[in-house]
């Protein structure tokens, strides 16, 4: 009788010592993964990605361009920016009673632009 392997599992075994090490020698910390992982959980909530991605087109809007930019409420916009101020993924100008959003850097710009090309890659150039 042979020996069924699971479909997650090695036929034989196969580790390879040297691409272990250079997979572990600069694999990030626990913290440092917790903040990446909470970049990806914003980026997560479509409302929030649709605010993102409106920033990206517009460069700068405030509550109410954002609102009728996704067509969401304000109410829930204020809340989507008020994470996303908080991790620093937007940053805010004032002028007058208004306040005018954008993303924070060229990062968060990139990260926007190759996430999008990503999901928009159909994988057929294998």
């Amino acid at each position: 009788m042979s020996t069924v392997t699971g479909l997650d599992g090695c036929a034989t075994p196969c580790v390879h010592p040297e691409k272990v090490a250079l997979a572990t020698a600069n694999a990030p910390g626990a913290e440092e993964l917790s903040r990446v992982a909470s970049v990806f959980k914003l980026l997560g909530d479509p409302t929030r990605a649709r605010l993102l991605y409106a920033l990206l087109e517009a460069g700068e809007l405030c509550v109410c361009d954002l609102a009728a930019a996704t067509a969401t409420a304000e109410a829930t916009v204020s809340q989507a920016l008020r994470l996303l101020r908080a991790s620093r993924v937007v940053t805010g100008r004032r002028e007058g009673r208004n306040v005018f959003y954008r993303l924070s850097d060229a990062h968060v710009r990139l990260l926007l632009d190759v996430t999008r090309e990503h999901a928009l890659h159909d994988g057929s150039a294998r």
